[in-house]
């Protein structure tokens, strides 16, 4: 397996804005750290450092209005 494109480099201001964006948004941790380049624990590490959530909060899952939208019409 290959390191992600990010591993080992500094994270930048944009990134952690991302990070920020990503978790308000409810998206799980293994898409966060696939579109930072970064790995999981990465990822895990930053938010904690930053003191930013990656808890689910209580409303529906990332992008889960396509496949309610396909449960509707059965």
């Amino acid at each position: 397996m290959t390191d992600p494109k990010n591993h080992g480099k500094k994270w930048t201001p944009i990134e952690i804005k991302e990070l920020k964006e990503l978790s308000k948004g409810n998206t799980p941790t293994g898409l966060i750290a696939h579109k930072l380049g970064r790995t999981e624990d990465a990822v895990e590490a930053k938010a904690s450092e930053k003191n930013i959530s990656l808890k689910p909060t209580n409303k529906s899952p990332y992008d889960r209005k396509v496949s309610n939208a396909k449960k509707a019409k059965k």
